[in-house]
């Protein structure tokens, strides 16, 4: 590529950063370190009704959570600032004048009431709504008249006759649009904040946005976008509209979907590595060469192709995220899987924040008993309830392995030699199970599955010895002794 690639994420602050977000992010991200260019981040925020407090920095903070860093934003500065619309409207409004100035763009005083009413005719007769110019010839007299009223004029493009908006997108080749399929449609809101297609076309190309990706929902947005550069004789950047996200049904990915949670500080919040999620997400609607899924950020970055964009929507496939993510854990230092785990037994309340350096190495321990298993943070609490529940619920198949005619035998023998025993870990835990093997002479499972359904009610779990040590030699002599009642040995 001649010119340096220079591509924008530009988030709306109406909410805070989701799966659709992050993906556009990212891929951005992508191509532009992939050719070696600029990631810029520019927030659209002139829909000041649907802005939410802390949309912008929550945005900004998942980002960088996710590991994202950009070359310009309204936090890093830059040479093409402002980065935030709302303080680009001087900008806007040379561009304005310049299209009314030359018959480009008109104003339009039509109240709400009446494009309702025009909109509710068209559709009466199958037409397909669009504004019908009503005002697009007004005399002096009629606008005098119309200001006399105090009616708060919008700016319209005067969208031309016969005109055919072709492009090639990066993912689905040549797209075209009729000029006629367009009202003349509004780039000032009588408020006088511009809208979208204006604001977004102007920024871009002052910005020098080299290539667009972003969500096929902006294909309809794009003849307009190449109206505002075919008026002001500029080159259009190049565009890409990624495919839809579906859930397993195959539905459009919804923020009120319920089977996928959608934000990525909930994320965050459940224990998810954000490496994890950075690679699980890129997969959504772009594949690289092979079997191969798992991949560092800086070889994503190294062989991140945008041939390879899909042209059929991204499945998102929760198993395959916590998958995914538990290959990132049990790639992790212990240490990191720790800090992933404990604030939520914390948050369970099966620690304490402040507990004794004691629990907090035994606790620590049980967290290593499960990180082959662990597929999230918060999952800990679930796979690590025995070590905190006193009383034993034993399920049918626990029972199905106690009701086996060698079970008394392996238990009571087993129990001698516990009671014995001064030191108590796993060493010589793993010691007395092969004296009991050898003095009972069962083995296999017939000799395990007793042993662990008993001590720990399970019948399958991490580390038998390990797990009995960390239970402790009073807790499990006690089980063992209470069994041995119950089952009449």
């Amino acid at each position: 590529m001649t010119k340096e690639v220079r591509v924008r994420y530009a988030p709306s602050p109406t909410g805070h950063l989701h799966i659709g977000n992050a993906r556009t992010a990212l891929f951005n991200y992508l191509y532009a370190k992939h050719f070696d260019g600029k990631f810029i981040i520019r927030i659209e925020d002139t829909d000041e009704k649907r802005n939410v407090e802390g949309g912008e920095e929550s945005q900004l903070k998942f980002l960088k959570w996710l590991g994202v860093e950009w070359d310009e934003g309204a936090d890093v500065g830059g040479n093409y600032g402002p980065y935030r619309q709302m303080e680009r409207l001087d900008i806007y409004n040379q561009y304005v004048n310049e299209l009314l100035e030359r018959g480009l763009a008109y104003k339009c005083y039509m109240t709400e009431e009446e494009l309702e009413q025009e909109r509710e005719e068209q559709i009466a007769n199958s037409q397909a709504p669009k504004y019908g110019g009503k005002h697009r010839n007004l005399t002096p007299e009629q606008i005098a008249a119309y200001e006399a009223e105090g009616r708060k004029p919008s700016i319209r493009f005067r969208v031309p006759d016969n005109v055919t908006y072709t492009f090639e997108d990066m993912v689905r080749g040549t797209i075209k649009f009729e000029s006629s399929d367009f009202g003349d449609w509004v780039i000032v809101k009588k408020n006088g904040v511009p809208t979208y297609n204006f604001a977004v076309a102007i920024d871009d190309h002052l910005m020098n946005i080299t290539h667009v990706l972003r969500g096929e929902e902006h294909i309809s947005n794009t003849p307009k976008q190449l109206m505002i550069y075919q008026a002001f004789g500029w080159e259009a950047p190049t565009f890409g509209h990624m495919t839809l996200i579906l859930n397993e049904d195959r539905k459009k990915l919804s923020k009120r979907d319920s089977h996928i949670i959608q934000f990525i500080e909930q994320y965050k919040n459940l224990g998810y590595l954000p490496e994890a999620l950075f690679n699980f997400i890129t997969l959504l609607g772009w594949s690289p060469v092979g079997e191969e899924e798992i991949f560092a950020k800086e070889k994503l970055i190294e062989i991140f192709n945008p041939e390879r964009l899909s042209t059929s929507p991204a499945i998102f496939d929760v198993q395959k995220l916590k998958w995914m993510n538990n290959e990132y854990i049990k790639a992790s230092d212990l240490d990191k899987v720790i800090e992933l785990a404990m604030p939520h037994l914390i948050e369970a309340g099966r620690l304490s924040a402040d507990m004794d350096e004691e629990t907090k190495e035994w606790a620590e321990k049980v967290i290593g008993l499960y990180r082959e298993q662990l597929r999230y943070g918060q999952e800990i609490v679930e796979l690590t309830e025995m070590f905190f529940n006193k009383e034993i619920a034993y399920d049918e198949e626990a029972k199905n392995v106690l009701a086996e005619e060698q079970v008394p035998e392996v238990l009571q023998v087993f129990t001698d030699k516990l009671i014995h025993l001064e030191e108590f870990n796993k060493d010589t835990i793993k010691d007395q199970i092969k004296a009991t093997q050898k003095e009972t002479g069962h083995r296999g499972k017939k000799l395990f599955m007793p042993i662990r359904v008993a001590t720990t009610g399970q019948t399958h779990g991490p580390e038998l010895p390990l797990a009995i040590e960390l239970l402790g030699k009073e807790l499990i002599v006690e089980r063992l002794d209470k069994l041995l009642k119950d089952i009449g040995a």
